[in-house]
This record gives structure tokens, C-alpha cells and sequence, in this order.
């Protein structure tokens, strides 16, 4: 099924945009671009724009901000039209480091600004060259100095006040314990929190969180154990196959005439959070594209499938000494 198809329940997804607290918008379906490599994602981004994507969401880690810039460049569309966001790795959290790392991404990227600018997790990594210092065991080195993320939201911060280089402040991968601090030692409110979501894991504490402090919600790995990432935890986490194959999930495809994808890319919607799929094959960057309006009973049915299924955790992406803390 395609955006052209004639249904009650489709919404034209160029016109779905969602209110920040600071009075600009973000579209409701962007690219995500983890895990694309460059060449690939030059031409997945050149393609989800001329489709009619808005909101290109990448990171300093992901290692395509280059790749992007290009593809934007060589696009029709002007930069002004879209919502392109980055966000701040691990290894420049100190304060003197927040700044030069944001240069380097908009040099990358061949801006001069991010609408969005994230946290990319509460952690902190030794400083240096290397993205992601490594012990041997394989496990991320934490900064000897401790630098502590409400110290990094401080600098962040300063970013937004004190230049024009960022509309938008905002964090990823942060526990409601840790949002909660963050905003009782903070001046500015994120804008917004960028979570795994999806019907294996609702995360109905950090949205009511979010939702109550005026935080936009924004989900990725919505097709949840589709990335081929968290293919070892399946087992650990009781679940014995892929979420778009969940009898619920395809009775609810079926119902609409459409794709398990676009049923749950259209949940996150409904539920009032921007969403970003990835993918680097246009057939399917033009199939995710698509809003199904979905029934009340449906989108109740599909949160019943709540299993607190997280997969993407700070434990697995940065060893057992990275915990979630307060």
C-alpha cells in the first residue's frame, strides 16, 4: 500500500507535524539512520526527501553525518524545510567539549544548524579521539573525571541560549529517574526525549513523565526486535519471534489492508510521539511513509502486548558498570 491509495484511515503524513515546547514543530514521521553505512544512507536520505520525509534524525556515533550532508545538498528540497537533528556522543561530555563537538557535526553535515540537538545517553566516556574507548573486555571506559550529565545539559544549554546553532535541546536514552533529576537541577526543559518504543515495550512511565513536563516524545526501533542488535536478547527477554509477526499485529495489518510496519510506525503516532524508522531500501522508506488512523480498540490491543521488552539499555550498549542511575 502506498500514500497515493484512497482509505478512510489513512492520513497524509506531510501534514503531521507535532508542537515542541518551544514553539517550533517536528514532523511526525522521520528517517532514522542508525546502523546505514554512508553510501547507503546518502541514498536513503536523498530518497525519503524526495518522497516527502522532513525530520532526518542521525548522531556523532553513527558515523553518516557526512553522508547526509551530502544527500541533503544534493536534494531539491531546502535546508530550512527540514527538521535534521544530531546528537552529542559520550566522549565529549565535559563542558569545554560540547561545543567543538557540535562544530564538528554541522561541519559534517554542511550546516549551520540542527533543529534538534540530543544527550545521546546519560554516560560518560574518557575523552579523546576515540568514539568509544574500549577495557578489555570490550566495555566502554568511563570518564576519569566523572563528568556528570547534568553538567553536560548545563553546557547544552548554553548552546541553546547562547548561539544560533541549535533550536532545540534534547536527551535520549535517559530512565524516568534520571529525566527527573535532570529537570529538578536544570533551567531549560528538553524539548524532547528520543526512547526505544514500541508494543513489546510501551514505556508508559517515561511518556506520562515526559507528557507531564511538556516533553515530546520521539521513538525509535519501533519494529522493536527487527534490529538485528537485539537479536541475542530475544531469548532473555521471553520472546520467540519478531514483533511484525505477532498474531495482534498482523490481525491489525489486515484489518487496515496495510503492512505490520505501518500499523506500528501509525501506533506511535496515535499515541502522540514522533517516530523514526530506519531503513536504507526506497520501496521501504516509501512504505513506511504512510499514517494509518487507527481505532481505539486497536491501538489498546496493541499496547496489551507490554512485555517492558527494552532492548536498546545502557547495560548492553556500555558494559554492566554503565547501570541506569539517578
Amino acid at each position: 500500500m502506498t500514500t497515493t491509495q484512497t482509505h478512510r484511515h489513512i492520513a497524509d503524513p506531510t501534514e503531521k507535524y507535532f508542537k515542541l515546547n518551544t514553539g517550533t514543530t517536528i514532523p511526525a514521521i522521520g528517517l532514522g539512520t542508525w546502523l546505514s553505512e554512508p553510501e547507503q544512507v546518502k541514498n536513503a536520505v536523498k530518497e525519503a526527501l524526495k518522497i516527502g520525509y522532513r525530520h532526518i534524525d542521525t548522531a556523532t556515533i553513527y558515523g553518516n553525518e557526512d553522508s547526509i550532508g551530502d544527500a541533503i545538498q544534493e536534494s531539491d528540497v531546502p535546508r530550512s524545510e527540514i527538521f535534521l537533528t544530531s546528537k552529542l556522543w559520550c566522549n565529549s561530555h565535559r563542558p569545554e567539549d560540547v561545543l567543538p563537538a557540535l562544530n564538528k557535526s554541522l561541519e559534517k553535515l554542511k550546516t549551520d544548524y540542527l533543529d534538534m540537538y540530543y544527550m545521546h545517553w546519560p554516560v560518560a566516556l574518557k575523552p579523546g579521539s576515540v568514539l568509544f574507548p574500549k577495557d578489555e573486555n570490550g566495555h566502554g571506559v568511563a570518564d576519569p573525571l566523572g563528568t556528570d550529565y547534568v553538567v553536560t545539559w548545563m553546557a547544552m544549554e548554553r548552546l541553546f541560549k547562547d548561539t544560533k546553532k541549535v533550536r532545540n535541546i534534547g536527551v535520549s536514552n535517559f530512565t524516568v529517574g534520571q529525566l527527573n533529576r535532570l529537570l529538578k537541577n536544570s533551567e531549560i526543559v528538553p524539548a524532547a526525549t528520543q526512547v526505544e518504543l514500541h508494543p513489546y515495550d510501551t514505556r508508559g512511565d517515561i511518556r506520562e513523565l515526559a507528557k507531564d513536563h511538556g516533553i515530546h516524545v520521539t521513538a525509535y526501533s519501533p519494529f522493536g526486535n527487527l534490529n538485528p542488535t537485539y537479536k541475542d536478547k530475544l531469548k532473555e527477554k521471553g520472546i520467540k519471534g519478531r514483533l511484525i509477526d505477532d498474531p495482534v499485529v498482523k490481525r491489525i495489518a489486515e484489518k487496515y489492508n496495510a503492512t505490520p510496519n505501518q500499523i506500528l510506525i501509525s501506533l506511535q503516532i496515535a499515541l502522540g510521539n514522533s517516530v523514526i524508522p530506519k531503513s536504507i531500501h526506497a520501496e521501504r522508506i516509501r512504505e513506511n511513509f504512510t499514517i494509518i488512523v487507527l481505532d481505539v480498540e486497536d491501538v489498546f490491543a496493541l499496547s496489551k502486548l507490554n512485555k517492558n521488552a527494552q532492548f536498546n539499555t545502557a547495560e548492553g550498549t556500555f558494559g554492566s558498570d554503565f547501570a541506569p542511575k539517578e
